[in-house]
């Protein structure tokens, strides 16, 4: 086959579930490469797992820079991929999901093109538009998600989100509605950086005002509410919770020491490496891991393909209070697994994702 073909790695964790969620992303091409994919496509297996959710992990991409392609070249290039894989795909075998630098647009055509081998599968992609049978709420889910898992985390220190300052990393769709439901919740968003710069305000910035600014100049900085700021130095600054919303990797042995932050919340996947995350460990920051902190996305496309499934939409009051449901269930157990063997909570969460596998392959008789 193709070699586009060597990007759709896949881990199966055979837990109970016929289907796995992969993540589709169109990313740099050195973004792309099969190590890469191998690991993403584990940490789902391990995410839902956490999350509960009858699904296994997977992970695909495109390399690919989506900014240089125009709509039609991005169209073409979706229609193709998803000829050369309908076989491969399936709403009981692989449900792809929007990752970095795909939408709900890429996720339509996906659709589209897979009808036309197969006939009208509205459960084949989630993350579709609302038009063609995608969830209310799953656009802002990762960043829901991630507020819920903090409001969790938070509690069992007996803060609450109203309290304390905030350090956004990466302010894309899942920082974009992570800020915005924060300062909904009275959090002081500090400081916020995406590709076009970082900006910084210590009483606060204005996320509604701050992102109709840059939906109208498309960029953060010249934002009359706040004041431009490296965003190399985003990551270092003084805030009570530091959320990383982008690439992986940007807390490294390099800055990990010079992090000010109480709390990490990791709503991108791997953004802290081994290295910093020994050095945090030792400084007493308390990190909440990927495999659960951004979990609320893939929660609701499982929620979005339950509906597809039934033939029946649930309004987004239901979406957000299952998610919220989920995400809340999840830390407890997660929780519970730190208690049971006295390990932090990165160890918490891949103990209790690799048990529910372990379990449920041993109940199918596959153990060796």
């Amino acid at each position: 086959m193709s070699k586009i073909t060597d990007f759709l790695s896949c881990i199966d964790c055979s837990v109970c579930s016929i289907p796995r969620m992969r993540k589709l992303g169109f990313v740099r091409n050195w973004k792309v490469e099969l190590d890469e994919v191998n690991a993403l496509a584990q940490l789902m297996t391990w995410k839902t797992a956490v999350a509960n959710i009858p699904y296994g992990g997977a992970k695909g991409g495109i390399g690919c820079t989506p900014k240089d392609l125009s709509l039609s070249e991005l169209e073409r290039l979706t229609r193709v991929f998803t000829q050369k894989i309908h076989d491969l795909i399936g709403i009981n075998t692989d449900v792809p999901a929007p990752d970095m630098g795909t939408n709900a647009q890429t996720m339509a055509w996906i659709l589209d093109e897979y009808s036309k081998f197969h006939g009208h599968s509205p459960a084949i992609v989630t993350g579709k538009p609302i038009d063609l049978g995608g969830s209310l709420g799953r656009e802002a889910a990762t960043g829901r998600g991630a507020v819920y898992a903090t409001e969790a985390l938070l509690a069992e220190y007996g803060m609450n989100i109203k309290d304390l300052t905030f350090a956004i990393q990466g302010f894309g769709n899942v920082g974009a509605w992570a800020g915005k439901i924060i300062h909904e919740r009275g959090g002081k968003v500090i400081a916020v950086s995406d590709i076009t710069g970082a900006i910084k305000n210590p009483n606060g910035l204005d996320i509604p005002a701050l992102l109709s600014h840059r939906e109208k100049t498309g960029k953060l900085t010249d934002f009359a509410g706040g004041d431009v700021m490296n965003s190399d130095e985003l990551l270092t600054h003084e805030c009570d919770v530091l959320i990383p919303c982008a690439l992986g990797g940007v807390l490294n042995r390099e800055n990990a020491d010079h992090v000010k932050a109480k709390f990490i919340i990791e709503a991108a996947n791997h953004p802290t490496d081994p290295d910093a995350d020994e050095i945090l460990s030792k400084k007493g920051v308390v990190i909440l891991p990927d495999i659960y902190a951004n979990a609320g996305g893939v929660t609701v496309s499982y929620f979005e393909w339950v509906q597809n499934i039934q033939g029946f939409m649930w309004d987004e009051e239901k979406v957000n209070a299952e998610l919220k449901k989920y995400m809340t269930r999840a830390f407890h157990n997660l929780k519970s697994m730190c208690h049971s063997h006295n390990c932090n909570l990165r160890m918490g969460a891949f103990t209790l994702g690799v048990n529910r596998v372990a379990r449920a392959t041993q109940l199918r008789g596959w153990e060796a």
